[in-house]
């Protein structure tokens, strides 16, 4: 009988896959991840973890699990589109504020700083990466993923 949980596996290895990238480009390009970035970072990680979760419960919860992935998806692609509409809009930034104050002080960015801790500008420019923006990127990954994850609780055979 087919399960949604190899779905939810893969589309948790993606998730931190795409936080690791995140890092890659933090650490070894020095693209410093603004306050918008790291919040896009925690909906990965939340969605890795609600992914990886559901994917180890009874089959009978993967719908629902598959359900919570796709609002964590929305949630993250919202944070995507508002920073796309913040590079599109170079006299709006989050830069240093009170988001980027807040962020840095919970425990995972005093825990975790080379991954959860707010350095940058939301304006930066940075070299796209194959024509599109990390935000467009983001907002692209969160957008298939919820919908890969709307399938997988929509298909028969749960």
């Amino acid at each position: 009988m087919k399960t949604s949980k190899p779905v939810l596996v893969a589309v948790g290895v993606i998730a931190l896959g795409l936080v690791g990238f995140a890092l890659f480009l933090q650490h070894v390009k020095g693209q410093m991840p603004c306050p918008l970035c790291v919040i896009q970072r925690y909906a990965f990680v939340i969605l890795a973890l609600v992914c990886f979760l559901f994917a180890a419960l009874p089959r009978a919860a993967t719908r629902f699990g598959s359900l919570l992935g796709v609002l964590v998806a929305l949630g993250g692609a919202g944070v995507a589109g508002w920073h796309v509409w913040v590079k599109a809009h170079p006299t709006v930034s989050c830069g240093v504020d009170p988001l980027e104050t807040a962020l840095n002080r919970y425990p995972t960015a005093e825990l975790l700083p080379f991954v959860f801790k707010a350095d940058g500008f939301c304006s930066a420019e940075y070299p796209p990466i194959l024509g599109l923006s990390n935000p467009q990127w983001s907002l692209i990954w969160f957008s298939g993923l919820a919908l890969v994850l709307v399938w997988a609780a929509l298909r028969r055979g749960q």
